[in-house]
């Protein structure tokens, strides 16, 4: 079997910033119990590894190289989450190695991050496909992120991570 790495922009390029400093909102911890499925949480750890199956014996599909990477959790057994990235990849990792904070993947072409949460507000800064960025709110069709360099408004469309009709406060 063949070992596949999947790597994900780990130098996110940000252009035109300009910072806007914010609070974050209190994540909530994985480990917690009945939690709704589906639901996004992002990756503890800069090296996951994605198994066929729910426990150690069943082998490494791929390996995860982003910490903070949102992924989608769609099952669940025991200790264990199935997860699907941004780009359709699933497979099966140990809850430690995920976290309750949320964070969102820029997705499409280069997009533009705006003051407040309408198309004709300012420009804050433009963010290239595959730049990760926290997740602060959501409102309608917009939602608000920190991508530690700038933070700013884009379409809920034009990232990954969060649902269509989530509201995130």
């Amino acid at each position: 079997m063949q070992l596949r790495v999947k790597r994900i922009m780990v130098g996110a390029t940000i252009v035109g910033v300009v910072l806007l400093g914010r609070a974050l909102p209190a994540a909530a911890a994985e480990g917690e119990a009945r939690l709704p499925v589906p639901r996004f949480v992002s990756l503890h750890a800069d090296k996951v590894n994605l198994r066929t199956g729910p426990g150690e014996r069943y082998p490494i599909e791929w390996i995860l190289v982003r910490r903070d990477l949102p992924v989608e959790i769609v099952a669940e057994f025991e200790h264990w989450r199935r997860i699907r990235d941004y780009q359709g990849t699933e497979g099966w990792v140990h809850e430690r190695m995920l976290e309750g904070k949320r964070d969102v993947v820029v997705t499409g072409g280069v997009r533009t991050l705006r003051r407040q949460p309408v198309t004709n507000s300012a420009v804050v800064a433009r963010a290239e496909p595959g730049v990760v960025a926290r997740l602060l709110e959501c409102q309608g069709p917009w939602c608000r992120i920190d991508a530690g360099e700038a933070s700013g408004w884009l379409r809920r469309d034009e990232i990954w991570g969060v649902f269509p009709d989530e509201t995130i406060e």
